[in-house]
């Protein structure tokens, strides 16, 4: 509707071009609303709180189908988004198994990806990215098949990186991902961190993690934020915490 509002203010304006300038603050008048809602949105899921962020999930939560099963899960998408382990555990522990779980094979397969990614798993995360990437793409626009395709390469380039076996390809996937969705925004730009420390670009770091949260210990980030930040020799970069060991 708003597409087809912009095309009759134009073709008046073309007619009449008077009306130019009034057509075109009501244009940005429309459009404003909803580029500053999807700015703030983008701004709360690169906050790396995800308690915030399911607040405002919360009526989703409550509206979808077969609750029982998805809100379970779509609270463990949104603490493993962060690298909040043990409670994204503890949400699928709550996920009711049924049709719908077995439905929802792909969204487990992005979230159980993340997880074994940040447990240290990272064979078993790469061969789950790897079935997740061959899945066949649901029926949906070409743009939403775009997105779900970045997002795939993207989780598979991140299980990759950890476990340090990257392709040439796999940087420019990450930055992809990073930037089709704000949620996996931080995991793609650690990944993209260990890439580069793991191909002697130790000054590329410091761009990398530019404007991270600070962690709170719940989260595997803080540990590989600590861990990135020694290696690359990153002076402003340091959070409290110890540094994990073991790559």
């Amino acid at each position: 509707m708003s597409a087809l509002c912009v095309a009759i203010a134009g073709r008046l304006a073309w007619d009449q071009p008077r009306l130019l300038l009034p057509f075109a603050m009501i244009v940005v008048l429309m459009l404003l609303p909803a580029y500053f809602a999807r700015r703030r949105m983008r701004r709360l899921l690169m906050s790396g709180d995800p308690e915030r962020v399911l607040g405002t999930w919360q009526g989703s939560l409550q509206r979808v189908m077969y609750p029982e099963t998805m809100a379970p899960l779509m609270v463990a998408t949104a603490y493993a988004a962060y690298g909040w382990i043990d409670a994204a555990r503890t949400a699928l522990e709550r996920s009711v198994r049924g049709p719908a779980w077995e439905a929802a094979l792909e969204q487990r397969l992005f979230i159980e990806t993340l997880l074994d990614t940040f447990e240290g798993a990272r064979t078993t995360a790469v061969e789950k990215a790897e079935v997740l990437e061959k899945m066949p793409m649901p029926a949906a626009s070409f743009f939403a098949r775009l997105r779900i395709a970045r997002l795939r390469r993207g989780l598979l380039a991140m299980a990759r990186a950890f476990a340090h076996t990257s392709r040439d390809s796999d940087a420019r996937a990450l930055r992809a991902a990073a930037s089709t969705s704000p949620l996996i925004h931080w995991a793609m730009r650690y990944a993209a961190a260990v890439i580069a420390i793991d191909h002697g670009k130790k000054s590329d770091v410091a761009a990398l993690l530019a404007g991270a949260p600070t962690w709170p210990e719940s989260s595997a980030f803080r540990h590989f934020h600590n861990e990135l930040v020694a290696a690359s020799g990153w002076k402003n970069g340091a959070q409290l915490g110890s540094p994990i060991t073991g790559g």
